[in-house]
């Protein structure tokens, strides 16, 4: 199997040390029941969360620091590989995933990646083959006041083709 560096070089890589990952104790279970059903069901991202879980503090939810993680629900900013490009997501459940919005899923490569971070860390992680960085530039939490807009998958309602079917006029 070939391993394409992204913006990673092999010396960087071998002198990087992994940062702290802490999850809070209301999002441990149920990360941990997802993670280990999704590996066995074969995703293989579910092994990178699986990994990052096992290797995780947990701590409580009313922890000093506890704002400061990226947990579900919380707004990271972050660049990959130093780029100069920033993106603003939100990570959230796979349930609550939503094509065309802002969320990660963290079951995706990048959301086992995030999960469990703190502003200023810097995280390999692999992606379509490639080794890249996620540099954590900001960390928000989400206002309880904050609805998430879901918009309804159509497709998994039985509709291969997207069109919702008749509408009155």
């Amino acid at each position: 199997m070939w391993l394409h560096f992204g913006a990673a070089t092999q010396k960087e890589v071998a002198m990087l040390p992994l940062p702290k990952v802490a999850l809070t104790a209301s999002d441990y279970p149920r990360l941990d029941r997802l993670a280990r059903a999704a590996w066995n069901r074969g995703n293989m991202d579910a092994l990178l969360l699986v990994g990052e879980i096992n290797r995780a503090e947990i701590v409580p939810d009313d922890a000093e620091d506890a704002d400061a993680l990226v947990r579900i629900g919380s707004w990271v900013t972050y660049r990959i590989n130093w780029g100069a490009s920033r993106r603003t997501i939100q990570l959230v459940w796979p349930e609550d995933q939503t094509f065309g919005t802002d969320c990660i899923s963290v079951l995706s490569a990048l959301g086992a990646t995030l999960i469990g971070l703190r502003r200023g860390d810097k995280m390999p992680f692999f992606i379509g083959g490639s080794l890249d960085f996620v540099v954590i530039e900001n960390v928000e939490r989400s206002r309880s006041n904050v609805v998430p807009f879901r918009v309804p998958n159509i497709a998994r309602a039985g509709r291969q083709d997207g069109d919702p079917g008749p509408t009155a006029a």
